[in-house]
């Protein structure tokens, strides 16, 4: 478990503490090695960076470049290697524990908006606006399969042998990565905006997924169980609506965290249908957060988002800050619903 006491201490709202140096840029990506406390954050100054949480402290390691900005991150399951994707259409491996220089590993024809490290197949799954999928061994140039997707990759998520790709026009392609050249399923979203984030139920049953239009939908995919699919709001203060920008679930507990362009981050057990606990809003949008392997730790970045333009980014005050958050048993330790008496 780590300890975050001795880290800065500085104004956030949640008294969480910032890891410095700050990146140049809006960050895109947050990704915890499985293996250790070490985080790597992508970001749109074409960087990708990595910081050790070691001891209280947060230690700058290493960094690359890109030749344009990264948009997604993947560490492959032994911890020694990060793999990074974006808007020069391709995705680099970094043996990053060796000190090996980063490798092209995967080309698509557009920016690639996601990445996954499969270890059961030993590949690289990258979504790209392209509209494909690829599956690559990272040891060839070409990739082992490509797989037509409705519309632009937006959203994935993968817990083997699940995987759900998440595209323009509200589609959710299900794949049973046992047979993945094959859709399993295909359904058109619960929720009635774009889709902005999915992550896959630990047991594997359905997913989580997020939406432009602060709502998260919790959907199951046998048929049996539609019964128990619902949405909720959030994300929400007063009229205004914010986007819900990241799904995380606890590695331990199973309940899972929310994060949106409102600055806020909540944690929610889908089981009680509760939220158990509401964060204080940060002064800018949270585009991405992740729980590292214990859940001891979640990262969250505080940063301009680009969704109200151009013209609403104000480079003295868009400060990029990213943050770490203890998270307490009791803020993530699922409970049952306590029963009211009301229908």
């Amino acid at each position: 478990m780590a300890s975050l006491t001795g880290l800065t201490a500085n104004p956030n709202p949640n008294k969480s503490f910032e890891i410095l140096p700050n990146p140049g840029d809006s960050v895109s990506s947050l990704s915890f090695s499985p293996k250790s406390n070490l985080l790597v954050a992508t970001s749109w100054d074409n960087q990708v960076r990595c910081w050790e949480i070691v001891g209280g402290n947060s230690q700058p390691k290493v960094s690359i470049s890109h030749d344009q900005p990264v948009l997604c991150s993947a560490w492959k399951d032994d911890g020694t290697t990060v793999f990074s994707g974006g808007c020069d259409k391709q995705v680099k491996m970094w043996p990053l524990l060796s000190g090996g220089q980063p490798q092209t590993v995967a080309m698509h024809d557009a920016p690639v908006k996601e990445i996954a490290w499969i270890p059961q197949m030993n590949l690289l799954v990258s979504g790209s606006w392209d509209k494909t999928l690829r599956y690559w061994d990272t040891r060839q140039a070409n990739p082992v399969h490509i797989q037509q997707l409705p519309e632009r990759c937006y959203a994935l998520t993968v817990n083997y042998p699940l995987m759900i790709v998440g595209t323009a026009d509200r589609n959710l392609v299900v794949f049973n990565l046992q047979n993945p050249q094959t859709e399993f399923k295909r359904i058109q979203s619960p929720l009635k905006y774009q889709t902005r984030c999915l992550a896959a139920f630990p047991d594997q049953q359905g997913f989580l997924v997020g939406s432009i239009e602060g709502r998260v939908g919790v959907h199951h995919i046998d048929d049996s169980q539609q019964s128990k699919n619902f949405t909720f709001k959030c994300h929400r203060e007063g009229n205004d609506i914010f986007s819900v920008n990241s799904l995380n679930f606890h590695p331990v507990h199973h309940t899972f965290a929310t994060a949106g362009s409102d600055g806020a981050f909540n944690f929610w057990d889908k089981d009680s249908k509760q939220r158990l606990k509401a964060f204080s809003r940060c002064p800018l949008p949270i585009p991405c957060s992740t729980f590292n392997s214990d859940g001891s730790i979640f990262a969250y970045a505080v940063c301009y988002d680009w969704s109200r333009g151009a013209e609403n980014h104000n480079p003295a005050a868009a400060k990029t800050s990213i943050y770490l958050h203890s998270p307490q048993e009791s803020e993530v330790k699922g409970k049952p619903r306590i029963a009211t008496g009301r229908k």
